[in-house]
């Protein structure tokens, strides 16, 4: 009776870690956590994807202590690709220029974290959120195009002309036309946005921890 007594009972602990698992299963949900895109960004499963301005505050809190993280632990799972949104910002269109210019020369050096210390896209990336946000920098609103450019450059040792002779590559143009996406991902609900396999654009008021978006992406990978 004792044998049967202990049986009983591991079968009971054994429906219960069920329950929590379907519980645990449905904890996201389409309406509430996600939104499934209208039209979603061509070529791009199994990637999770981040929809970004220079100029957007929360878009650096973000690259400072949440996106990283989160890429770090969905590991291969998928591949994070930035998108820069050249709509917002006076120099929403150079930048997005320059950084297209730097993703394609970080995957021709081998460079495939763009978190990583060696990434030009990185070093371009925060050298422009800290002239604009921790220093207040604006550039004369959109009248200086040199300046704000002389930014990521030195940040990156590129010249001038390096970047114009760059930008006309192919690649680098195709880049840029994927980015276009980056508008109707953004109108929904600002920058940052976070989309996964180019369908799912996860609500970011919903976010309460690395540990919870992590496990949200990977769900919505799954599907």
């Amino acid at each position: 009776m004792k044998k049967l007594g202990l049986f009983s009972k591991a079968v009971k602990l054994l429906a219960c870690a069920a329950i929590f698992g379907a519980i645990s299963a449905s904890a996201f949900s389409e309406g509430a956590d996600y939104v499934k895109l209208e039209q979603p960004i061509p070529n791009a499963d199994k990637t999770f994807i981040k929809v970004f301005s220079y100029d957007c505050p929360f878009c650096y809190k973000y690259d400072k202590s949440v996106t990283p993280k989160v890429v770090e632990q969905l590991g291969d799972a998928a591949k994070f690709r930035p998108f820069h949104l050249k709509t917002k910002g006076k120099y929403g269109t150079l930048a997005s220029e320059l950084f297209a210019v730097l993703v394609v020369k970080d995957e021709a050096n081998g460079v495939k974290n763009s978190f990583s210390d060696d990434s030009l896209f990185k070093k371009a990336k925060m050298a422009y959120y800290k002239a604009y946000h921790d220093k207040k920098e604006r550039w004369s609103d959109g009248k200086d195009p040199e300046a704000f450019l002389k930014v990521g450059l030195d940040a990156t040792g590129l010249s001038k002309a390096d970047f114009e002779a760059a930008l006309k590559d192919e690649k680098v143009q195709n880049l840029l036309k994927e980015w276009n996406a980056s508008y109707d991902v953004a109108k929904i609900q600002g920058v940052p946005a976070f989309v996964v396999n180019g369908k799912y654009l996860i609500y970011t008021a919903k976010i309460t921890s690395i540990d919870g978006m992590e496990q949200l992406v990977k769900e919505l990978l799954a599907k």
